[in-house]
């Protein structure tokens, strides 16, 4: 058995960017013919190489538009990348947007059996497993409310349940604790911790760099594409900080 739980080599993301949306059939095909149209490439994700192993809970920063979230795709395999190779050992629960891979028009407690059922677990291991998620959500007056009723922070507990108590051996989350009450975030936190003492693998999104060095053993660093680095927690935060200060990305020994 391989001993990394993720294993990134390489991998870089490509968009092609041009004015075709905004322009007719006509005046596209005249642009064309004249050497007017220019597409031009963007690099989303530039040469990103990292390896998690076991117990590992990896926080990836970085400002927006660093990647962060396109090789999160990647990694769930959402999105294939450009170049490079992402290998995963386990079962993957991602987290990726608030209220993703829901239906609006049912209830929570169809909506917790809809979002099992697409993780791949049967409706029999949701029937144990729903009293535990519900009660983790704290969300039990509301579990006949129709899902679009319910507020960001609302979808954000249940979505996390959902993913923490299916018992993921990897666990995804981007920025989906950044909202609801601050109770709710500091269980969510221990939970996470509880998925690493059993050996399971986490990653985090957070523009909370407070957070991240409470709960991640490991930080990846992206800007506009490119990793900046990878290495332990404390000296890639310390790093991150006084980069937000200067605007100067440090010297990284």
């Amino acid at each position: 058995m391989s001993n990394y739980v993720i294993e990134v080599k390489n991998v870089s993301v490509k968009y092609l960017v041009g004015d075709l949306r905004n322009i007719g059939l006509k005046e596209f095909f005249m642009k064309k013919l004249t050497g007017n149209y220019q597409v031009q490439s963007f690099m989303a994700v530039n040469g990103v190489s990292f390896v998690m192993k076991q117990g590992d809970m990896l926080g990836i920063i970085g400002k927006n538009g660093a990647g962060k979230s396109t090789l999160l795709k990647v990694i769930t395999q959402i999105m294939k990348p450009s170049t490079g190779t992402v290998k995963v050992n386990g079962k993957v629960a991602a987290l990726l947007e608030l209220g993703s891979g829901f239906d609006g028009d049912l209830n929570l407690k169809e909506n917790a059996y809809l979002r099992g059922a697409m993780l791949g677990y049967t409706r029999e291991f949701m029937d144990k497993k729903y009293p535990e998620i519900l009660e983790f959500s704290g969300l039990k007056e509301f579990e006949q409310r129709p899902f679009k009723q319910l507020s960001s922070g609302m979808k954000s507990r249940i979505a996390f349940s959902i993913a923490s108590m299916v018992e993921p051996e990897i666990l995804i989350l981007d920025e989906v604790l950044s909202v609801g009450d601050g109770a709710f975030r500091e269980k969510s936190e221990e939970k996470m911790k509880e998925i690493i003492r059993n050996g399971k693998a986490t990653i985090l999104v957070s523009h909370s760099i407070a957070q991240v060095r409470r709960m991640c053993n490991k930080v990846l660093w992206l800007d506009h594409g490119k990793q900046i680095a990878f290495d332990e927690t404390g000296l890639i935060c310390d790093k991150y900080e006084e980069f937000l200060k200067t605007g100067v990305i440090p010297e990284i020994k």
